[in-house]
């Protein structure tokens, strides 16, 4: 009679919330949000990410191998081992089984899930279970990094996340310094940021672990690899610039560590990872495993420069890495009800910019209309507006990239400094890279292109922005209008000479 009498309650809502699941149950909850993570990039046509369409233009120069007379005649592609090349030699093997754009989504969709599934591999690998910790660490994955498209990086900091753990799960084996030789290498070669933050992460473990000076030589199977590729010349040149004001420009960016789409919902996501970590902090609740590297990290985003290594924002994507270890070193079971609770920052950051991607990609779609109106081979300079004011991160800022991805064109959309990109302009010169293209814009303001630089070293104007523009360059015709974008023929227009091919 008891037996019966208490089983209703042991089915109750209340009692299997209050209830701590059992480690197996913990890592499918945690393997199944981590995966969710893709989903933006599953719902949309083509990822909603600033750099995303420049990295595709890339992408097919490199491929294409000069076998289009166009892209031959406008583009230069100088292939160099250095830290930064992760998507670029992951898209080969993608592009091939799917074709470019298809291939270049898939692998797209499998960076956030991967960073996810690392998250989670490096708590099972510490602690047997996925805790609460872990779950809020998710809410990181789409970090300011990733909604601008810093693929190499973001890859490369997933791969760090696996070796890692990895590291830890190999402690005692004598062999593990040989493996790690040229994992160092793989993961350097997706990206020298996130090779750093694996030789923190290694550092601070050790250092946690060992409590001596012994620490910090610990890490040293990481960087053989590193130092002849060094000495051969490989690493990407590139000024070290901490930008103007770097006060303002430090604070701004700590402010928008969490930048996505809303204001409001990015700043107080802010706020409550910093107050759940300073409660950890009083509980004793902070693995220093984890919470070193955590505090290192976000050290090292205040000294490091704006520039480093011929890359923009190498401060500023190491603030969502350090708020990302921060939480993953929170080390809290609990019950169902607490992990649940945990996982709704993620989920519900998740849903906004899911839903953001879902509206912006059905404006992209239709901006990209215009691509259809231009001959293969077009010369294009294409401009778009930037609202100074914004705070959401910006999809459509190198969208006239397309034009070369589709029609072979030349743009001026494209990363090509010389000495830092691979890629590299035949035409247009010095003044037709990014961020040329960009128009900024302060609302109330008209937009005055009639002076557009750009424009003198092109047959067409692709102007994308929600502002009409108030002038055109002089003899601008415009040909094709779409909402939010307008194509313009520039002066007389000129017959393209078609490149004859070779052999």
């Amino acid at each position: 009679m008891d037996a019966v009498e208490q089983s209703p309650a042991r089915r109750s809502p209340g009692n299997f919330l209050t209830r701590t699941p059992n480690p197996r149950e913990s890592l499918v909850y945690g393997v199944v949000l981590a995966l969710l993570a893709s989903l933006p990039v599953l719902v949309a046509a083509v990822p909603q990410m600033t750099d995303y369409a420049s990295h595709l233009a890339r992408y097919h120069v490199m491929l294409d191998g000069g076998r289009s007379p166009f892209l031959a005649r406008y583009y230069e592609f100088h292939w160099r081992w250095n830290g930064n090349l992760g998507a670029d030699i992951l898209i080969w093997p993608f592009a091939s089984l799917f074709g470019l754009e298809a291939g270049a989504r898939i692998m797209t969709a499998l960076i956030p899930a991967l960073t996810g599934l690392g998250l989670v591999t490096v708590e099972w690998t510490l602690r047997r279970r996925v805790g609460a910790g872990a779950l809020l660490a998710l809410a990181l994955i789409w970090s300011p990094a990733l909604g601008m498209g810093f693929l190499n990086f973001c890859l490369s900091l997933a791969a760090a996340l696996f070796a890692f753990a990895l590291w830890v799960k190999l402690e005692g084996r004598p062999w593990r310094w040989a493996l790690f030789v040229p994992v160092s290498l793989l993961i350097w070669l997706c990206h020298m940021s996130g090779w750093g933050v694996l030789g923190v992460m290694v550092f601070t473990y050790e250092l946690h672990r060992r409590r001596d000076l012994s620490a910090f030589l610990a890490p040293w199977p990481l960087l053989p690899p590193v130092l002849p590729v060094l000495l051969l010349g490989g690493a990407t040149r590139g000024a070290l610039d901490f930008g103007k004001a770097p006060l303002v420009y430090k604070t701004g960016i700590f402010l928008q560590a969490m930048r996505d789409q809303n204001a409001a919902l990015d700043t107080n996501s802010l706020y409550l990872i910093l107050l759940v970590f300073c409660i950890a902090l009083v509980l004793r609740r902070v693995d220093g495993r984890l919470g070193i590297a955590a505090v290192l990290l976000g050290l090292l985003a205040v000294v490091m420069p704006r520039h480093f290594g011929g890359g923009d924002y190498a401060d500023y994507r190491l603030i969502g890495v350090a708020l990302m270890i921060g939480c993953l070193a929170i080390d809290k079971a609990g019950p169902r009800w607490l992990l649940m609770l945990a996982s709704l920052l993620f989920l519900g950051r998740l849903a906004v910019t899911t839903e953001a991607w879902v509206r912006t990609s059905r404006e992209t779609d239709r901006i990209l209309t215009v691509v259809d109106r231009l001959p293969e081979g077009a010369r294009v300079a294409g401009a778009v507006l930037v609202e100074r004011s914004a705070w959401g991160i910006d999809p459509l800022q190198h969208l006239p990239s397309f034009a070369t991805v589709r029609r072979d064109a030349l743009v001026n959309t494209h990363f090509a400094l010389p000495g830092i990109h691979m890629l590299q302009l035949r035409e247009g010169g010095p003044g037709f890279i990014d961020p040329s293209h960009r128009v900024f814009h302060r609302a109330g303001q008209p937009v005055d292109l009639s002076r557009f630089a750009p424009a003198r070293m092109a047959d067409y104007l692709w102007y994308v922005g929600k502002v009409e523009p108030a002038r055109l360059p002089a003899g601008a015709q415009v040909i094709y209008r779409t909402q939010g974008s307008l194509l313009a023929r520039l002066g007389k227009p000129v017959r393209l000479a078609i490149p004859q091919r070779q052999g």
